[in-house]
């Protein structure tokens, strides 16, 4: 298996070479200021590509972004851009940062796309930033939360953008919330060490947190696709936490929830926008997640006019209420779309330009203005989970 991945990663720096080697000479939508390849913005559509977990490990994330595309481009073709219509090109990574890779390497040589959105999850954007850091193609994860995505080491990845909130926001709120509303004083924590997603909440939970007067009482560890944690879930109970931290997605969220209720381990426990699928109650059961509560971008419970107008359209297509991913998924291509009109063009150096001076642009998940590491500042919503169902706590502001 290590074998087989360490040839993908090989194929696709080779591919990377080959692609840089050959786009220096094309011009993008009638102009020779950099980009990748022709194509992208000729004739009456503008393509953009989306390169999603559409199967595999968190394909849930990946479909509901999809979703969210979807219905925010059939709104937006109504009227158009400049005179042109968006096309949604769409490759599936399978959850797998090589195939992530491979999929922006496809996207930019072959599709000819003017910019690329996703991936869902951390891992699987951080696999394509030097693809489009190399081609001069705009990059925008509408939910990877890894503060290196956009900026690695001080140095911003010029071509490289986010809808969402970061992971240091996150883990503060959720520490800020459990010392504060929940009036906890000592917590363990518990992360998938195999996920910079998860590591990265950490961190920020476990400094916001006792700079704030709590006590970290126990740190465990697992790795993605594990099934069975009740030993790690008997020594975290045997240290007696008042709190559990647990950053992660949600297959194995949902297990751990699970059998730490059956191990009798009751106190809350919270997480951050990694929990947010419909799979999640489905594998803890909506019981063992009473008591529980996340950091997300927005909840459809929100009474906001704006969300409430989102909620209506979206179940209107799908005949179901729109999760965090969903609204994020919708928020990106009108992102994308309004840089696109205020560019002019279909070049994807001035789209990447038009995206950074992004402000006060209203989407669902709030407010967007992207600040010098071309993060959005914007707010958080706590959620807790009542029989199932995700509930709207509170909102947190920068």
């Amino acid at each position: 298996m290590k074998k087989k991945r360490m040839a993908g990663v090989f194929f696709s720096l080779m591919l990377t070479a080959g692609l840089m080697a050959g786009c220096g000479g094309n011009q993008q939508g009638g102009s020779s200021s950099g980009g990748n390849g022709g194509g992208g913005g000729g004739g009456d559509v503008i393509k953009i590509g989306a390169n999603l977990e559409l199967s595999g490990g968190v394909a849930s994330y990946g479909q509901s972004i999809a979703e969210g595309l979807d219905l925010a481009l059939e709104e937006i073709n109504k009227e158009g851009i400049n005179g042109k219509k968006l096309e949604l090109v769409k490759v599936d990574n399978k959850s797998e940062a090589a195939e992530a890779t491979n999929g922006a390497i496809k996207l930019i040589s072959q599709d000819k796309v003017v910019a690329i959105i996703g991936s869902a999850t951390s891992t699987n954007t951080l696999a394509q930033v030097q693809v489009a850091q190399d081609n001069k193609v705009p990059l925008i994860t509408p939910t990877g939360t890894n503060p290196t995505i956009t900026n690695k080491d001080g140095k911003v990845n010029e071509f490289v953008f986010r809808t969402c909130f970061i992971d240091p926001f996150q883990g503060t709120v959720a520490a800020k919330f459990a010392l504060n509303d929940l009036k906890v004083k000592n917590a363990a924590v518990l992360i998938d060490s195999s996920s910079d997603y998860s590591k990265g909440l950490a961190a920020s939970f476990k400094e916001a947190f006792t700079q704030g007067g709590g006590k970290i009482v126990a740190e465990e560890a697992y790795v993605a696709k594990d099934t069975d944690f009740r030993a790690t879930l008997t020594r975290i109970k045997s240290a007696n936490p008042e709190f559990l931290f647990l950053p992660g997605y949600y297959e194995e969220v949902g297990l751990i929830v699970k059998q730490a209720r059956e191990l009798g381990l009751n106190v809350p426990i919270m997480g951050g926008d990694g929990w947010d699928s419909p799979k999640l109650v489905e594998i803890a059961g909506k019981d063992a997640l009473n008591n529980t509560y996340i950091t997300n971008h927005y909840s459809s419970g929100d009474p906001d006019p704006k969300i409430q107008e989102f909620v209506k359209a979206f179940k209107a297509k799908y005949n179901k209420a729109p999760d965090a991913f969903n609204a994020l998924g919708y928020d990106t291509a009108y992102f994308l779309a309004d840089a696109i009109k205020r560019a002019g063009s279909a070049d994807p150096v001035k789209i990447k330009d038009a995206l950074a001076q992004t402000k006060d642009l209203q989407l669902v998940s709030g407010t967007l203005t992207l600040n010098e590491n071309h993060d959005p500042v914007k707010s958080a919503a706590i959620l807790e989970y009542k029989d199932g169902q995700q509930q709207f706590k509170t909102k947190v502001n920068p």
